[in-house]
């Protein structure tokens, strides 16, 4: 039975006139669907607990995070909903202070939780610091300043810039098809360097539309790597890891042993506690302690909808009514998600795979982060959770 159904992925393989990789295939039948304990399964790099590490204050008060959640239509008992929703951590940092966090579902405080694509707004954060220490020359460049090879497989991915990956509109094919769409490919693939650089296809010009697509992160990583003569996993350790006190070891995982590229598409694992600390850098626009980590600049381009707006067209998958039904509108900016607030500064967010969220609401100081096995609910009923529950407190 196994045989059979190989041949017949196989077969899916050939018929969508894709590159097949052994690996892959392999990796697909044994793993299955992605989940948040594949860090046990890919290889890694390791993320070194912060020589001095930093805590935050405590000021519990749960009585008061559960009243305002239990207003929300969709929960009764705050905890019974968290247990039941798969939720693995559940934290509120409200004024540098946690005022909530629970654990659920055989998860405790040295659980390590997984980012998925909440990744993504580290990589994010990675490009602002190397365009601000030189190593990255601005973000109009073009991608292949960095990755010339990428003009023998077609010229016109010199149109493309490190802006446009992180805005997500490359014009670069995306299938999300499965079992054989890109998907997968980004995700299982034990070589990516290789995927981002032969199995890219371009079809429109950059710049017209918004289309979430993997081979964006895939992409900057391997700029990053070039660019800095460094791991990404290094890079990340000594630019953010280290200067925000990570109280404990994490690591991101890579394609594999022998190709040893990070996954960029998602893939940081770390324990709750340390990943509510880059929700808190980007609440103080970069500044953590009194030290610029990361340029003020650089943190009010990514979090801020471009002015003037883009037309309706640039998100042709509904992305922008669905928020709309959250807030005043919404946004995506260069790896991080937006939802406007009148007369306020706008909320933003990190998002990935099965419900991992780190919210940022700067009006009320306050920080949410979910982790979870599942979503539990609908991506944007989390949202509207998150964000009624930051109009209230």
């Amino acid at each position: 039975m196994l045989i059979l159904v190989l041949v017949m992925f196989l077969i899916s393989f050939a018929a969508a006139s894709i590159t097949f990789s052994p690996g892959l295939a392999v990796r697909a039948l044994a793993w299955g669907a992605a989940d948040v304990y594949d860090h046990l399964k890919f290889p890694n790099r390791t993320l070194k607990a912060a020589d001095t590490p930093f805590s935050f204050e405590r000021a519990e008060e749960l009585s008061r995070v559960r009243q305002f959640f239990e207003m929300d239509p969709h929960v009764n008992d705050f905890e019974e909903f968290l247990e039941s929703t798969k939720t693995q951590a559940f934290i509120v940092v409200q004024d540098d202070q946690i005022i909530y966090e629970e654990y659920f579902n055989g998860a405790k405080q040295d659980s390590i939780v997984t980012s998925f694509s909440v990744a993504k707004s580290f990589t994010s954060a990675l490009v602002g610091i190397a365009i601000e220490e030189g190593a990255i020359g601005g973000i109009n460049d073009p991608i292949t300043d960095y990755i010339p090879e990428l003009l023998e497989h077609d010229a016109r991915f010199a149109d493309i810039t490190i802006r446009d990956l992180l805005l997500m509109s490359s014009g670069i094919r995306y299938v999300e098809a499965l079992p054989y769409g890109d998907d997968a490919r980004t995700y299982l693939h034990p070589d990516l360097r290789s995927q981002a650089l032969t199995q890219t296809e371009i079809l429109e010009p950059p710049g017209k539309e918004f289309h979430y697509n993997n081979y964006h992160p895939l992409l900057l990583g391997m700029v990053l790597e070039r660019a800095t003569e460094d791991t990404v996993t290094s890079y990340l350790q000594s630019k953010l890891w280290e200067p925000l006190g990570m109280e404990f070891d994490g690591s991101w995982s890579l394609d594999s042993e022998r190709s040893g590229f990070e996954k960029m598409e998602s893939g940081i694992n770390a324990r709750a506690i340390d990943f509510a600390k880059f929700g808190r850098l980007y609440l103080h626009g970069g500044n953590w302690n009194g030290s610029q980590i990361i340029p003020r600049a650089w943190v009010n381009q990514s979090v801020q909808e471009e002015s003037p707006r883009r037309g309706d067209s640039y998100y042709s998958d509904d992305f922008g009514q669905e928020l709309t039904t959250v807030s005043e509108g919404g946004y995506y900016k260069y790896m991080w998600y937006g939802l406007h607030r009148e007369g306020a500064p706008d909320d933003f967010f990190a998002a990935g795979n099965k419900g991992q969220f780190i919210y940022v609401s700067p009006s009320k100081d306050l920080i949410i982060e979910r982790h979870g096995e599942e979503f539990g609910i609908d991506f944007m009923d989390w949202i509207e959770l998150f964000y009624e529950f930051a109009s209230r407190i």
